[in-house]
């Protein structure tokens, strides 16, 4: 065996193991989404397309490195409540959320899963936030007003 071919012999089966545990420390991310609509909205269909589209495009591949558990809860307080804290117990990572129906009863199932809701229309008044300064626990979001 030449020298150059032994050097490369060596130096691949010294890296092999670090391939593999970098392979191996990949854990499976887990997304929760609890929506307040029935499964065949085109709407909130759209918006999942879109969700699941933009992760993609950032490296987040469904099966493969993230696992999204979604709940479609319609706009029944009970259905909510029970879907928020099926979602809870599968211990996701975070948890996507929309509209004032859904956020509240997350938080009352959970403290420590982090919720994020891209909308509400009064944060304050649902009680997912305290004041303009800050979120209730782990709840994040965005305020869209259309006040007059």
């Amino acid at each position: 065996m030449k020298r150059r071919e032994f050097i490369t012999l060596v130096a691949g089966a010294a890296a092999w193991p670090l391939a593999v545990r970098a392979q191996q420390s990949e854990r499976m991310r887990s997304i929760g989404v609890l929506l307040p609509a029935a499964p065949d909205d085109p709407v909130f269909q759209a918006r999942i397309a879109a969700f699941h589209q933009e992760l993609a495009l950032l490296g987040w591949i469904i099966g493969r490195n993230v696992r999204i558990d979604t709940r479609w809860a319609t706009t029944n307080p009970a259905e909510i409540r029970r879907n928020a804290t099926e979602l809870v117990a599968l211990a996701p990572d975070v948890i996507l959320s929309t509209g004032d129906s859904t956020v509240p009863p997350l938080l009352e199932a959970t403290r420590t899963v982090p919720i994020v809701f891209p909308v509400a229309s009064d944060p304050i008044g649902a009680a997912t936030s305290t004041a303009w300064r800050g979120p209730v626990a782990t709840s994040r979001g965005s305020c869209f007003s259309n006040t007059v």
